[in-house]
């Protein structure tokens, strides 16, 4: 017998009928207290000409067999046969904001099971999974979750990048057919995010309707936004696996990654903060709660590693206020460039004769966290470990495999390649105080086969086994996922980590757009945002000291340098913006960020604001030459309604501050020069909201940063 059943939150309502099992309603929160059939009756579809005599549902399954002519959820066969299966609900069970539907075909002998859980914020997470219940192996050719959206949500936000250039917005209109990404590098990747956004037309960052979807899976995915005949869309989200990849045995089952959604009608801002909530309370697992701010050696030394120049370089360090430092690539035997090393997870003792401990030691008796790299995935042919076990690797026998930066993959579903990495890293952890692990995946899978099978999805969860088991025998140590900056990340490992490595590229300018990508989805807190060197080491480009320290100030702060080797200023330059970061630190990481519609797109404009309203700091930055004389007035309406704010500018460029001429103002607005003669400015929020604050013109590659203080 059918149920109407309904998920709440504060702000959304996702409401189901459990036969045939399908979202009936899915958005802002309903002002009524009883849902049943009879008000489903109001949103009966009919049946119109040119289509089959009955209205086919866009089911949980989304069965090709009911005459459903979109993308199915489940595409398989058993040796050709029990490939059109129809589902009927066996059961559906709510407990709280939790709901399991139970389905079967007793024809084709598949059970469909479908998972949904909301939490306070209005996010739910979805999960499908298809078991075999019959004799003989069925074959999975697909498994995704299908989950409808309104008629009028035709607009799309995808994400796209490559490597330093990682999650840039791509958007479009979607009338008819299919948007479809898909990605087969073996990892999250660098070029095509699982994540999704579909929305009325012309949503932005304050305004619209949108859903926003996340696929929690670091392997391969495919998502898509489709739009049938008749009008209906839906999004849809899935692993993505190679032929033969999943064979289930009679009681075997396979799963989708967990698909999470949410709806806002306060636009990209509101979903944002939804998915940002969410991860605080139910994903992240910090070890301290304080996000220590970061130097890490690598562009400061590579690999030349002399633990005399490493202990100076940690005091200038801490005398920065640094207070995790982290050994990069180059510590391990045979790792003196990219083409040996990796598999060989033992000391060099030709670089480090008297061991690890007294850098170590030495770190920590400066008042800092110590962290070190490792890359457990990857081996060099030229490395001990190959010689041993050239049958190690991910790979087809027979075939000649393209290396990336020189390495290979180790196939993690052999246990002997698991367990020596276990091996390896209960003597690396278990012998050395180390607080930290920046953990590395450099190259993308090609040919990933497990004895002639292929084996994506089992060396996923190989990896994820393995972040696991070392997380359960040292909870102290936190994790970063590394992965070339931005090739891994995504909910799931982030379940086992508590920081991205967002980019390779630590370049300013290229940064805004990354870090702003980062941001849909993630909150700063798990962001690492380093202040790089000048010039830049991937693009060669020179940028101000503040337009650095501040791009690098809404995530979580670190800084790549040698400070040895770095002048007075340069150090005293990372030191203010390791303080300031530090003094905005409890807000960054707590409250609610935003990011700001502008008519101008080389202006960004992002901000976050306390919880209580009483507190927020504006980011302004010019990323190029604005496009009119005047820039116009900045208006935040996140403020407490009925307040009267403190108005500060706390980080300004040194060409205003000195009055320079011969920029792009011949005088500054007045309460910027106001601000520089330290009067107390004030404003009221509605104020600030709806008539705004004069921005004064910024140079090119500049930015400023505006505190807002309830008083």
């Amino acid at each position: 017998m059918s149920e109407i059943i309904r998920l709440t939150s504060k702000e959304t309502d996702l409401i189901i009928r459990t036969e045939p099992a399908e979202i009936l309603y899915w958005g802002k929160h309903l002002n009524i207290d009883d849902i049943s059939e009879f008000d489903a009756i109001a949103i009966d579809r009919g049946v119109a000409n040119g289509s089959l005599d009955v209205d086919i549902p866009v089911t949980f399954a989304a069965e090709n067999g009911r005459g459903y002519f979109g993308c199915s959820s489940l595409e398989g066969h058993r040796n050709s046969y029990d490939w059109a299966p129809v589902f009927v609900t066996k059961s559906a069970v709510k407990n709280g904001n939790h709901l399991v539907i139970e389905a079967e075909d007793p024809i084709a002998q598949l059970a469909f099971k479908t998972e949904i859980e909301g939490d306070e914020n209005g996010v739910f997470k979805f999960r499908n999974t298809v078991t075999n219940l019959a004799e003989g192996e069925f074959t999975v050719n697909r498994l995704a979750v299908t989950l409808p959206v309104p008629e009028y949500a035709d607009e799309v936000l995808s994400f796209y990048g490559r490597w330093c250039r990682e999650l840039q917005e791509n958007r479009l209109r979607l009338k008819h057919g299919a948007f479809t990404q898909e990605n087969r590098h073996g990892r999250t990747s660098h070029e095509y995010a699982p994540n999704l956004v579909l929305g009325r037309p012309h949503f932005s960052q304050q305004q619209g309707e949108v859903w926003g979807f996340h696929l929690a899976w670091s392997g391969n995915h495919r998502i898509r936004a489709d739009v049938l005949i008749d009008g209906r869309r839906f999004a849809q989200l899935e692993n993505l696996y190679f032929p033969g990849e999943i064979v289930l045995q009679q009681g075997e089952s396979t799963s989708t990654p967990w698909v999470y959604a949410a709806y806002s009608d306060t636009g990209l801002n509101g979903m944002s903060q939804q998915f940002h909530n969410h991860i605080r309370q139910h994903i992240l697992h910090f070890h301290q709660p304080v996000r220590p701010v970061h130097l890490n050696i690598w562009e400061g030394v590579t690999f030349n590693h002399e633990p005399a120049h490493i202990i100076a370089m940690a005091e200038k360090a801490a005398e920065m206020g640094v207070e995790r430092f982290i050994i990069d690539d180059g510590w391990f035997v045979g790792r003196n460039d990219d083409f040996g090393g990796l598999g060989d997870w033992y000391l060099d003792e030709q670089k480090y004769p008297n061991g690890l401990t007294p850098v170590i030691d030495a770190v920590k008796k400066l008042g800092m966290q110590f962290g070190i790299w490792v890359e457990l995935e990857m081996i060099n042919k030229r490395s001990k470990l190959y010689e041993q076990h050239p049958d190690w690797l991910l790979q087809l026998d027979g075939y000649d495999q393209p290396e990336e930066r020189h390495q290979y993959t180790l196939d993690l579903v052999n246990p002997d390649a698991f367990n020596y990495l276990l091996e390896r890293m209960d003597w690396l952890l278990g012998e050395h105080q180390i607080d930290y692990i920046k953990w590395d995946h450099n190259r993308r899978l090609v040919q990933p086969g497990h004895l002639g099978k292929a084996a994506v999805k089992a060396q996923t969860e190989a990896t994820y086994r393995l972040f696991s088991i070392l997380q359960q025998r040292y909870p102290q140590v936190e994790i970063e996922s590394c992965s070339s900056g931005g090739a891994r990340v995504d909910f799931e490992i982030l379940k086992r980590s508590q920081r991205f490595w967002t980019s390779d590229n630590n370049d300013a300018l290229a940064r805004q757009k990354i870090q702003r990508g980062m941001s849909y989805f993630y909150p700063p807190e798990v962001i690492g945002a380093h202040i790089g060197g000048a010039p830049c080491q991937t693009t060669h480009r020179h940028f101000s000291f503040d337009f650095r320290g501040l791009t690098a100030l809404f995530g979580h702060m670190g800084v790549e340098l040698d400070p040895v080797k770095e002048s007075e200023e340069e150090r005293a330059g990372f030191a203010k913006y390791i303080a300031l970061h530090k003094q905005l630190r409890p807000l960054l990481h707590s409250g609610d960020g935003f990011r700001l519609d502008y008519h101008d797109e080389n202006t960004l404009i992002n901000g976050v604001v306390s919880k209580d309203q009483s507190h927020a700091v504006v980011l302004i930055s010019q990323l190029d030459m604005p496009d009119y004389k005047q820039m116009g007035k900045l208006r935040v309406p996140y403020l407490k309604p009925n307040a009267t704010y403190q108005v500060k500018a706390i980080s300004i460029p040194d060409y205003i501050v000195a009055g320079q001429a011969g920029h792009l103002m011949k005088t500054f607005p007045q309460w910027l020069r106001d601000s520089f003669d330290g009067k107390a400015i004030t404003v009221k929020s509605d104020w600030l909201a709806y008539v705004g604050l004069t921005i004064p013109v910024l140079d090119p590659q500049s930015a400023m940063l505006i505190e807002f203080q309830a008083v």
